[in-house]
């Protein structure tokens, strides 16, 4: 019988779909553009594949929102519970720290946690202080994940977590989050850990980049005059904003449409609902599959929410480096049903002329 220990950043995430890019020191004003929580519903999805894939299992978390109640909505079974025992949302790295240590005390198999890199660097410093070699695996739910202790999706990750046979060590990352809103991107090595095996776990993001002069002229080329364009992050989109003349956010996502201002553009580094009330009658999101991870949707862009992707086509660029790495697209837009109809074969422009096909998986 396997025993998990499950924590929960409640407030993981919150920070993405209003355009800050991270929720670090940034709750209150995450709450201030109306952000609303995603971590915990996330953890229910894992759970809910969890308890489909599990036999007889034993869980042990902390309480309220950093995991009893997600537990007991999915499980519909009372878990053990250790600190902190009371419900809140208004939660610390203290506490991530705090509750791991208790799991760990009670000898747990995994521990499974809710959040984004900041989570699992708090995570894995709590493993290596404690000089074990305690498993772990990450739901994915912050806006940054750059280490590759995270299942892709919530519902891989509780498939993974009763079903793994082995484990191999991994790399925990973390960036500044500061740094990253003013467009420096520098992860750092927080610590190597024990990761499930399994198909669905994410690599490290690769930084990795490459002329992408042509693709980018072969794009501004065929710009149609009709549509609003929605600009994802990224290097590679960055290079199209350049080739048009727009003074792009490097992390950020901004609405463009020709002739709307001087320059075109109609929201710089927008929030879901600046993006939302930008949209025209027709609108194509631009986006670059993360290196490593392939990700399109879900890593770092939670602007683009699913109210945006459903009123937009959807139009991805890539070098054909990066493409060679890749091998197939995923997506993680927080609605599965999109994820659904977004999977099959996606034309990718790679060049000025050229196009490619691979497949969201």
């Amino acid at each position: 019988m396997k025993h998990i220990g499950v924590v929960v950043n409640p407030i993981a995430g919150m920070g993405g779909r209003v355009g800050l890019k991270g929720t670090d020191d940034k709750v209150a004003e995450a709450r201030s553009r109306g952000a609303e929580p995603r971590a915990p519903e996330r953890a229910q999805t894992a759970l809910e594949s969890l308890g489909s894939h599990a036999g007889e299992l034993r869980i042990t978390t902390a309480g309220g929102e950093m995991g009893a109640a997600a537990v007991r909505e999915s499980l519909d079974r009372s878990p053990t519970v250790v600190h902190p025992a009371e419900a809140t949302t208004e939660t610390t790295a203290e506490d991530t720290r705090r509750a791991v240590a208790a799991f760990l005390d009670h000898g747990v198999d995994l521990v499974l946690f809710v959040g984004g890199d900041g989570t699992a660097v708090d995570v894995a410093e709590t493993i290596t202080d404690a000089e074990t070699d305690t498993p772990m695996l990450g739901v994915p739910a912050g806006v940054k994940i750059y280490s590759s202790v995270f299942a892709v999706t919530p519902r891989a990750a509780g498939r993974i977590a009763v079903t793994y046979d082995r484990t191999e060590r991994r790399e925990v990352n973390d960036i500044d989050e500061d740094n990253y809103r003013s467009g420096e991107v520098n992860p750092e090595l927080k610590a190597v850990v024990s990761v499930p095996v399994g198909d669905d776990v994410q690599p490290s993001k690769q930084l990795g980049g490459g002329s992408v002069d042509s693709l980018a002229a072969g794009f501004a080329a065929d710009i149609d005059p009709g549509t609003t364009y929605v600009f994802g992050p990224g290097s590679t989109v960055g290079a199209i904003e350049r080739r048009l003349g727009i003074d792009g956010s490097p992390l950020g996502v901004d609405v463009w449409r020709a002739g709307a201002s001087t320059d075109g553009m109609c929201v710089r580094d927008g929030s879901e609902a600046e993006i939302l009330e930008a949209l025209g009658e027709r609108n194509a999101v631009v986006v670059s599959p993360i290196g490593g991870q392939g990700f399109v949707f879900g890593r770092g862009n939670q602007q683009l929410s699913p109210a945006v992707i459903r009123r937009s086509d959807v139009v991805v660029v890539a070098s054909n480096a990066k493409l060679d790495d890749l091998g197939v697209l995923r997506v993680d837009t927080g609605d599965p049903d999109l994820n659904e109809e977004l999977r099959g074969w996606q034309k990718v422009r790679a060049g000025r002329f050229e196009h490619r096909l691979l497949e969201i998986v």
